[in-house]
């Protein structure tokens, strides 16, 4: 009976010893599908890949965009107010709205101190070489500014734009540190 229970053993050890150097060898050589999807570079077509900082109108201001599942978009838009009670202090207006349907994107801010903002357009590359570059993509559209008075009349302001992708190392220390 003991020497049943130490074939047992035995062949319990080893079996757990070629489980372990079974993972080790695929650790080390990995399969040819995994190696082609962890050297291909990300799908350019891909909405997460969009996902970023984005310049504003003026230097300093910026759009946030994060590409969820089934291309829903949140994000904000970190902007200097124009007012006169937020002259220069910076805002920030989190997205109402957002999808993103192929290259297609809109999405529409909070009012805050009367001011909303609609962006209607496509995410395109950019100028940028390659992922990571200033401008490797690019939203271009047309951004409506919407602006409401104490009488609540409501003034639409389009124009078209173009922002570009901030670089990947431009983020913000916070995020570099994760």
């Amino acid at each position: 009976m003991k020497r049943i229970q130490v074939i047992f053993v035995v062949a319990c050890v080893l079996a757990w010893g070629g489980l372990g150097i079974s993972a080790h060898t695929q650790d080390a050589k990995p399969s040819n599908s995994a190696a082609k999807s962890e050297q291909a570079p990300p799908d350019t077509a891909s909405g997460p890949a969009y996902s970023g900082m984005y310049t504003f109108l003026k230097e300093g201001e910026f759009v946030q965009i994060t590409v969820e599942d089934e291309g829903h978009v949140t994000g904000f838009v970190s902007r200097f107010g124009d007012g006169e009670s937020d002259k220069g202090a910076f805002l920030d207006q989190f997205f109402k709205s957002g999808k993103l349907e192929g290259n297609k994107l809109s999405f529409t801010t909070e009012i805050v101190h009367g001011v909303s903002f609609d962006f209607k357009g496509t995410v395109e590359r950019g100028e940028g070489k390659s992922p990571g570059d200033e401008a490797y993509f690019v939203l271009k559209g047309t951004l409506t500014e919407n602006a409401s008075d104490a009488n609540k009349k409501v003034t639409s302001h389009a124009r078209d734009v173009m922002l570009k992708m901030f670089p990947q190392d431009a983020q913000p220390p916070s995020a570099a540190r994760k």
